[in-house]
């Protein structure tokens, strides 16, 4: 059986990192912080107006210095050339999102060159007036109709390695994941699923793995990003017999 991953996301205005769920800086944080010895894997996402500027890249660079798990980079990438960037200067993996939903070929292009492992595809999701899940586009800015199913199936058959489930509406809250969507948009599905959006304790990670086949659980929540809050989720993980990587 394939061990549990623990993974933080960080998202980054001009090199500076921002909290969510209202993007409110902290330049307390700005790559010094520590933790990252102990997480499974580092998921990083440039959301300035200006994609690909030597702030964002210098960050990549600091992290692909400074620790040795995973790197996945996302951010604005529209093309083959954009992955490339990004490759280039660190990332081991990249995310795609509303980029890949606009032009559906671009998944195929880029698990052409660099393979599905390398591919997370983050399906955005917020419920809409009738309390439906749809697909969320631009940043959380617009609301689909897209349904997530949909669009997680079409990502899989174009060559995503890995499905990011990102709970829009949980940004930030602190209230838990929202076990039920993660399990039916998960179901049947063969491939790595990701959860991330409403983690505020250990508990809702435990739940998270417990209640559902989630491959790994993410947080964004900054108060969680020191070297001993890590070690000690991973040890009550441990206890509730969950198979976490060390």
């Amino acid at each position: 059986m394939l061990k549990k991953r623990l993974i933080i996301v960080l998202t980054f205005l001009d090199g500076v990192l921002f909290r969510t769920k209202k993007f409110i800086p902290d330049y307390r944080y700005t790559k010094n912080f520590v933790g990252l010895y102990s997480i499974d894997e580092l998921i990083v996402i440039d959301i300035s107006k200006k994609k690909f500027s030597n702030n964002f890249l210098d960050t990549i660079d600091f992290f692909s210095n400074n620790c040795f798990v995973p790197i996945t980079v996302g951010g604005g990438i529209k093309n083959l050339d954009h992955a490339d960037t990004y490759f280039k200067n660190g990332a081991d993996k990249i995310i795609l999102g509303t980029g890949s939903i606009v032009e559906k070929n671009l998944i195929k292009i880029i698990s052409g060159k660099y393979g599905s492992q390398s591919i997370i595809q983050s399906i955005d999701i917020k419920k809409n007036d009738n309390s439906k899940y749809k697909m969320s586009l631009d940043s959380g800015k617009n609301l689909s109709e897209i349904n997530p199913l949909d669009a997680i199936d079409v990502a899989l058959e174009n060559g995503a390695g890995e499905i990011l489930i990102n709970n829009v509406d949980l940004d930030g809250s602190l209230l838990g994941y929202d076990i039920e969507i993660v399990k039916n948009l998960i179901k049947g599905k063969k491939c790595p699923f990701l959860a991330l959006g409403g983690a505020g304790n250990w508990q809702h990670i435990i739940n998270l793995f417990s209640e559902t086949d989630i491959s790994a659980a993410c947080t964004q929540n900054i108060f969680h990003f020191t070297e001993e809050s890590i070690l000690s989720a991973k040890k009550s993980l441990r206890e509730k017999r969950i198979n976490i990587r060390n």
